[in-house]
């Protein structure tokens, strides 16, 4: 990291500026330059008012889990068990690369057979960037939303878009 008072070059996550002393630890904070920014940083996934998921047991057949997704004009369906506790998760993702054209008798089968186990996940009080970054860096447009291992709600990359839309088009700061 350089020292914006010597130009030092020290060692990535110093303190102090090994040349001059100065504090550096309020360097590598990221800095809210406007609204989206400032709401990433600060507001939590509850912001997004996740609502109450689509959810199946693990035996539910995949015809049955596909019916769900259509009817209800969803991208994925949580899997859980009997307490809500989250198995897994079914993507359309997971549709195109594990069924389509690949399994012929995939109507009857469980969607245990065909989701995406343990699925990363995101909580009401985590910051809507630690989301973002999450869909990013593993490519997922849906986060279940969990609490103490319950599944309670899915955000997606709309809602990320809705919410960022609704901040821009807000003319207070």
């Amino acid at each position: 990291m350089i020292c914006p008072v010597c130009d030092h070059d020290n060692h990535p996550g110093v303190e102090h500026c090994a040349n001059c002393q100065r504090d550096m630890t309020n360097l590598e904070l990221p800095v809210a330059i406007d609204r989206v920014d400032r709401s990433l940083m600060e507001d939590t996934v509850e912001k997004l008012h996740p609502g109450q998921p689509a959810a199946v047991s693990p035996l539910t057949t995949l015809s049955e889990a596909i019916a769900l997704m259509l009817s209800r004009d969803i991208g994925v369906v949580l899997v859980v068990d009997d307490t809500g506790g989250l198995l897994g998760i079914l993507s359309e993702r997971d549709l195109l690369t594990k069924v389509a054209g690949l399994v012929d008798d995939y109507a009857t089968r469980p969607v245990c057979d065909f989701m995406t186990p343990a699925p990363e996940t995101v909580r009401l009080h985590d910051r809507l960037a630690f989301a973002l970054h999450k869909m990013d860096t593993g490519g997922y447009r849906h986060l279940p939303v969990v609490r103490e291992g319950k599944a309670m709600g899915v955000v997606s990359v709309r809602d990320m878009l809705r919410h960022i839309t609704k901040i821009c088009g807000n003319r207070a700061t």
